[in-house]
């Protein structure tokens, strides 16, 4: 008799589940058909520290031009930080940026910014 009973009673909660209306249930959303899709963009950047010189390989995969610009920050107090000039890394391009300290470098960072078409 007791099984009878859990039975009906997951039978019961398995049927209100099933009956939740469709607009209720996660679903995934379908973009409209005129709205713009989110724009792929940012090249991928690998650097590789050598002592006190920083050398750093941006590829560009995407349709958009991206300016990279290589930041540095040196160890020592007296040692000057840089920030190098901005290179366009164009579709389908790998770029190089290097940059160094006098001494140690405690480290390193690439900055995007979407360039005009």
């Amino acid at each position: 008799m007791r099984l009878s009973r859990s039975l009906a009673s997951a039978t019961a909660a398995v049927c209100l589940v099933i009956s939740l209306s469709y607009e209720a249930m996660p679903h995934a959303r379908v973009q409209a058909p005129g709205a713009a899709a989110s724009e792929l963009f940012g090249a991928s950047c690998r650097s590789r520290i050598t002592g006190s010189r920083v050398t750093t390989y941006c590829h560009n995969p995407y349709p958009r031009t991206d300016g990279v610009r290589l930041h540095i920050e040196c160890d020592r107090w007296w040692d000057l930080d840089s920030d190098g000039a901005e290179v366009q890394a164009g579709p389908a391009q790998t770029v190089r940026l290097t940059g160094r300290c006098w001494k140690e470098v405690r480290s390193v960072w690439v900055s995007h910014r979407k360039l005009a078409r």
